[in-house]
């Protein structure tokens, strides 16, 4: 799943180790607007420190994300774990308009009456 959101909060770091060796995880929340309300989303980097360094407050990103939710103990967890993050695209601006010449307007002569030149057939 992908969207688009706006770095709100980055939490602190946390650091564990388990069988498989150390771990670093950190939870970053993205602020959404939809229309006339606004979502925020906490999203876990796990072993993505290089990531979350590029991350700036207040900036725009595309957010591609994998969600899954596991039972424990009868009850629901859900994860949302980021596996890419790249800034967003500013909209482009206007193409200029390639070099042209400007346009040259015809002379108009006020100072002699304009005749008026008869070219229907007789």
């Amino acid at each position: 799943m992908e969207f688009e959101g706006t770095v709100y909060k980055i939490m602190p770091v946390t650091k564990g180790t388990s069988a498989r060796g150390e771990w670093q995880r950190q939870d970053v929340v993205f602020e959404m607007n939809e229309g006339s309300f606004t979502r925020k989303i906490c999203v876990t980097f796990f072993n993505k420190p290089d990531d979350v360094a590029r991350l700036k407050e207040g900036a725009a990103y595309n957010v591609s994300v994998n969600i899954e939710s596991r039972e424990y103990n009868g009850r629901w967890y859900t994860d949302i774990r980021a596996w890419r993050i790249q800034p967003k695209q500013q909209e482009p601006a206007a193409a200029p308009m390639p070099d042209m010449p400007p346009i040259v307007e015809e002379p108009t002569y006020a100072s002699t009456p304009a005749q008026e030149v008869d070219d229907l057939p007789f």
